[in-house]
């Protein structure tokens, strides 16, 4: 790690003002608020998106598909409260990560789908997860990242996290979701409106800042839901007729395991991406948190994803990483209570056995969730150059985050046909924008000469 950037070699450091934060990550709040706050968490995320799209990669009967969900919710949850209360003890949420789906497609149809497909998929999972471990007990990732990852390019990387986003919250929610076009943007037009006016109330009403800035995602997404309830774009009836209790589909009793060579070795892959991924989302936690990122947090974290992966395997679940929006909410309401993070984990637990729950949430149109997202995704973008606004920024940093930034950019507009060209193994890579983007970053760091460190070796001489 270069002296230049003015950090400490023991840990990734972020200095960000405290009065930044209404709830600070150790303060105690009553459970009722715990709930509530870490329900307004579980709603901003979509992490029910993902087993959805993978369901309908393999072609999945209905009841296969419910069972996918409820165990994506059930792994989140249990993510959640280890890495929260137990590993990293960091506000992190734990999610289905977008990564892997077209590894998982392409190891289902190889193995010849059905049952078999499902048994191999889950036991490529289980072996990769155990690999996340054995890198969690031998030391070795808080020593990259010490070495690789100084101010610039963590906060490259979280630039990029949150420009990444920004196309899919926009396309996916908006845009390219199902329903009228002009009533997906006018809906989240008015959800992310009311989230503006809430934070204006507050700024401008001090008396109210913790109902407006605090609540203000969750009544921004009730006020998107109640006016596309009027549009006839909400309706209650999937809730009435799904089930109040049921379990998810468990991988050892629904499908057994099967162990294939090929299939594991793709999976080491797609985790190395993972790693990343959710290294990026633990910078920006700690730069909306002001937590330092120690060696001994980060192996933790490490550890905990692992034991987080493995156990979303057991209950019949995709690979979990951490959810940089997140770290958007918390920029955005200013509370950072572990207690609403465990609060969320609670919640996603409840919802992976309560069949209406999840229904309820579900039943939540995209574009309501795409107008609250958008501007989650720009916080942690924001928060990302503020961390870069605090290394020495010189020429060399001016390549160090603009060629990931374009590499981010086309990698989201690049065509599928373009990329279904590519060798497999470079298809994972342009599948994550945030992971080419830090593997870029980080190879141009150590490329580029740092002209300042090598005057300041010449004056010592």
């Amino acid at each position: 790690m270069k002296q230049s950037d003015q950090e400490s070699p023991k840990s990734f450091k972020i200095d960000k003002s405290d009065d930044q934060l209404m709830v600070a990550p150790d303060a105690d709040i009553s459970t009722g608020q715990a709930a509530l706050l870490g329900l307004q968490h579980l709603l901003a995320m979509d992490v029910y998106v993902v087993p959805i799209i993978i369901a309908g990669m393999l072609s999945l009967p209905l009841a296969n598909k419910m069972g996918l969900i409820q165990a994506t919710f059930l792994a989140a949850g249990i993510g959640t409260i280890l890495q929260t209360g137990v590993f990293m003890k960091m506000p992190v949420t734990q999610g289905a990560s977008f990564v892997p789906l077209g590894a998982l497609a392409g190891i289902y149809i190889a193995a010849g789908r059905g049952t078999v497909g499902m048994a191999t998929i889950f036991g490529s999972l289980i072996v990769g997860a155990l690999f996340v471990l054995i890198l969690g007990f031998t030391h070795v990732v808080p020593k990259l990242i010490q070495k690789f990852v100084p101010s610039l390019v963590g906060g490259t990387i979280i630039t990029n996290v949150g420009l990444s986003l920004i196309p899919s919250a926009l396309n996916d929610n908006i845009f390219q979701a199902s329903g009228n076009l002009n009533s997906n943007v006018l809906l989240g037009i008015i959800t992310a409106g009311a989230l503006v006016v809430c934070v204006m109330i507050s700024l401008h009403f001090p008396q109210y800042d913790r109902i407006f800035r605090l609540g203000s995602i969750l009544i921004a997404l009730t006020i998107g839901t109640i006016v596309a309830a009027f549009m006839g774009r909400f309706s209650v009836k999937s809730v009435l007729e799904a089930p109040w209790f049921s379990t998810p589909k468990f991988a050892l009793t629904s499908y057994g395991l099967h162990f294939s060579l090929s299939p594991i070795l793709t999976m080491l892959i797609i985790y190395m991406v993972l790693m990343t991924e959710t290294t990026g989302t633990w910078f920006a936690v700690s730069a909306v948190t002001n937590t330092k990122l120690t060696p001994q947090r980060i192996n933790r974290g490490v550890f905990g994803e692992g034991v987080s992966c493995l156990v979303s395997a057991l209950v019949g679940s995709t690979p979990v990483t951490g959810y940089s929006t997140n770290a958007g909410i918390i920029s955005i309401t200013g509370v950072a209570s572990k207690k609403a993070f465990i609060g969320a984990g609670i919640w996603f637990i409840l919802f992976s056995f309560v069949g209406k729950l999840s229904a309820l949430l579900a039943a939540i149109p995209s574009a309501v969730i795409g107008g609250v997202f958008a501007i989650i995704c720009s916080t942690i973008m924001l928060n990302g150059l503020r961390v870069v606004s605090q290394s020495h920024f010189v020429e060399r940093a001016l390549y160090i985050l603009g060629i990931p930034i374009i590499l981010t950019l086309g990698l989201v507009l690049m065509p599928s046909s373009l990329k279904n060209e590519a060798p497999t193994f470079v298809q994972y890579l342009l599948d994550s924008p945030i992971a080419t983007a830090a593997i870029t970053a980080i190879i141009l760091n150590q490329l580029l000469p740092d002209n300042q460190q090598l005057k300041l070796t010449k004056v010592e001489k």
